[in-house]
């Protein structure tokens, strides 16, 4: 019988997304599963499951409650952005650490999070909640173009557009109420002043209501309309750190988060911060990843710490950079060729095609999202954001994507 504490994950997710996050839990807790297929990658890194739909609250909180009369559990935690509101309410059932549902609530609707942060001073772009076209030609004509159309509760940049001009704005709202949530935090429209400028992510650590700024992340994003993520780069030395600390703590403080890991997106606009949306888990497309590669910071494990009531380890062991470069094709299609032609070199950490030949990939511009349209990603490490940069480059250049366009 082990005698390390137990921790329930609800919705492991992807294995190359996300196995990392496991496999990094697994090293120190015992974990138990709440998933919605049978286990089999993560069978090496778990010691119970109980099959459950994550996407109902009920079942979430019957199959938690199965769970903890079987364990003695520690703590709960999710790093699935749809199973955070579920998680928090079973952390409250069971008198596990959590932020309040209320808390968990307000960072997934990105409403309610703006209204806060007016009130509390953070700067954040101008927003508008609309229930209608009509009320969304409103709200734009009253910000002024370009304005930003997204759903009020999503996550990876689904259903998120630039519009430029008035012509642009009803196919726009369109896509943005068909992405929308029916049964989310709020399934409304938000019309956002653009913020316009360089976007980057901090990574914030919360214990006891102190927020620690753990690192920045810089990413390359796809011309607009669309808000392709397609490079994320990690510096330890990172100048733009003391720059978007303050206004990371402020986000954090208003929402009301007291501990937890935060995923804070901004955009800096003539050189300073403007926040975009406080996520209250750990970052996807490996971010995480990146950070212990160039700090040594484990944030899958203080996430864990944190969600068992303990004080997470954030002392930094390295100083280097890391990367992440995301694979798309060029044009929508069925993909008929996925390769690299290139060597192995020490430096280029993982290389993961998750699409095969006959797999159809829809860009957004198509009407696909980034789970239709990527292929697969490559990580890079080196000693600076220049470095890691030419390295990204460097694979890019010996990756080949090919798509047949379908008649």
């Amino acid at each position: 019988m082990s005698d390390r504490p137990v921790v329930l994950v609800v919705a492991p997710g992807d294995e190359n997304y996300r196995g990392c996050c496991l496999e990094r839990v697994a090293d120190t807790y015992d974990v138990v599963l709440l998933t919605a297929t049978e286990p089999s990658w993560e069978k090496p890194h778990i010691t119970d499951h109980a099959l459950v739909d994550v996407s109902d609250p009920a079942a979430v909180l019957a199959g938690g409650r199965a769970l903890a009369a079987r364990h003695d559990l520690a703590g709960v935690m999710t790093w699935d952005e749809w199973c955070l509101v579920p998680t928090a309410r079973l952390a409250r059932a069971l008198g596990l650490p959590a932020n309040s549902v209320e808390v968990t609530r307000a960072c997934r609707n990105k409403a309610t999070a703006r209204t806060l942060f007016a009130r509390h001073g953070v700067p954040s772009a101008v927003s508008r909640s609309v229930r209608s076209l009509p009320e969304a030609q409103a709200a734009a004509a009253q910000i002024g173009y370009p304005v930003v159309l997204k759903p009020a509760a999503h996550a990876g940049a689904m259903g998120v557009q630039r519009v430029d001009t008035p012509a642009q704005l009803t196919a726009a709202h369109h896509v943005a109420q068909l992405t929308a949530e029916p049964a989310a935090e709020n399934n409304q429209v938000l019309v956002e002043e653009f913020l316009d400028g360089p976007e980057i992510s901090v990574e914030c650590v919360t214990y006891r209501g102190a927020t620690t700024v753990v690192a920045v992340n810089r990413k390359t994003i796809s011309p607009p309309p669309h808000f392709e993520q397609l490079a994320h780069r990690v510096d330890a030395a990172d100048p733009l750190l003391g720059l978007v600390a303050p206004a990371a703590r402020a986000a954090v403080e208003a929402l009301g988060i007291t501990n937890g890991i935060s995923h804070i997106e901004m955009r800096l606009v003539d050189g300073r911060p403007r926040l975009i949306e406080v996520n209250g888990r750990l970052a996807g497309d490996m971010i995480g990843h990146l950070v212990r590669l160039a700090t040594g910071i484990d944030l899958p494990r203080a996430a864990a710490d944190l969600a068992c009531g303990r004080a997470p380890d954030l002392t930094a062991t390295r100083s280097g950079a890391a990367a992440i470069g995301l694979i798309y094709p060029h044009t929508s299609g069925t993909l008929t060729r996925l390769d690299y032609t290139g060597p192995r070199p020490p430096w280029l950490d993982r290389l993961c095609f998750q699409r095969r030949p006959g797999d159809q990939l829809v860009l957004p511009q198509d009407g696909g999202t980034l789970y239709t349209a990527r292929a697969g990603f490559y990580v890079v490490t080196g000693s600076t954001t220049v470095e890691v940069t030419e390295r990204l480059n460097i694979t890019a250049d010996k990756i080949t994507v090919t798509t047949l366009a379908d008649r």
